[in-house]
């Protein structure tokens, strides 16, 4: 595909603004529907409005050249994005969207670690540097609620739900790095995506979706379900248009939109959205871990190590 970097920035700002903005909507609707609820719909929204789309394209995947080692990488890949998105939602309960989406960066970093170990990646210098920041951000970000994490009350609950969140989805990371020799990343997903609601249909009560009660928080769950269909395929549709790594640093600022809209709904509508309970050092310790996340994609690319 011939590349046109205006449109893939905007591709990937809007896949980055719609992750960012994700949390913030989600936790409104889990005032009426529990987690395992809003995901099971999310999935099955996202995973049937994919199968359309490759349908009407003809690009439906051919599972008759699935072996047990593809299924058992599918059954891998469900295992990590089902379990992010309920441990995340899970997570919202208890924690701030923005500190959802600081501790998100764990994900790759342990991406880049698992890759030095099975596909034999280098681990260059900015990498090693990134991770460094990471850990002083994070140290940072938390400087107030160290008290809190120790009591392991609930903010210590929702701080653990939320890493367990991001680690876990690794297990999808590495399953679309090996599916990727067989299929495209859109088959996978979609794939992917209908395992994921099928897992969680025992566990899902659509009846809860009734409790809705205001236009507000159905235009929230609403967006919720289509989030995922849109966001991803923005994302994916960044990475043809537009160099990765650039894609990448974009991406790496989903935290910063998550704070930036946070303290915008608070402003605008304060009874409905929480005030982001953070001091200077917190924002300070957000900005840096998503510099260390910068540093992580394509500090090699800036100064060659």
């Amino acid at each position: 595909m011939k590349k046109n970097a205006d449109l893939g920035f905007c591709l990937a700002l809007l896949a980055t603004m719609m992750w960012g903005t994700l949390p913030i909507a989600a936790q409104q609707v889990l005032v009426s529907l529990d987690a395992q609820t809003l995901v099971w719909a999310r999935f099955w929204v996202a995973g049937i409005g994919l199968f359309l789309v490759l349908g009407f394209a003809k690009k439906l995947p051919k599972l008759t050249v699935c072996n047990a080692k593809y299924f058992g990488l599918m059954l891998l890949g469900t295992l990590g994005l089902s379990g992010n998105f309920f441990l995340v939602a899970e997570g919202l309960h208890y924690i701030s969207p923005t500190t959802t989406q600081v501790l998100w960066q764990f994900s790759p970093f342990l991406m880049i670690f698992l890759g030095v170990v099975l596909f034999k990646e280098p681990f260059n210098l900015s990498q090693k540097v990134g991770f460094l920041l990471l850990i002083i951000g994070l140290i940072a970000f938390f400087n107030d609620k160290f008290n809190e994490l120790l009591q392991l009350n609930t903010y210590a609950l929702g701080v653990i739900l939320s890493m367990a969140g991001s680690l876990i989805w690794v297990c999808y990371g590495i399953a679309q790095k090996l599916l990727l020799k067989q299929f495209k990343s859109q088959q996978i997903l979609m794939m992917i995506y209908l395992c994921c609601g099928i897992a969680f249909s025992p566990f899902a009560n659509p009846v809860q979706i009734g409790n809705i009660s205001t236009p507000f928080v159905w235009g929230c769950f609403i967006y919720c379900c289509l989030n995922t269909l849109i966001a991803y395929g923005s994302y994916g549709e960044a990475l043809n248009l537009w160099d990765t790594s650039k894609v990448s640093v974009v991406t790496t600022m989903i935290p910063i939109f998550t704070m930036l809209f946070s303290i915008l709904g608070h402003v605008i509508f304060p009874e409905t959205f929480a005030s982001l309970e953070m001091n200077w050092i917190s924002y300070v310790g957000a900005i840096v871990v998503v510099l260390g996340a910068m540093m992580a994609a394509v500090g090699h690319k800036i100064f060659g190590k």
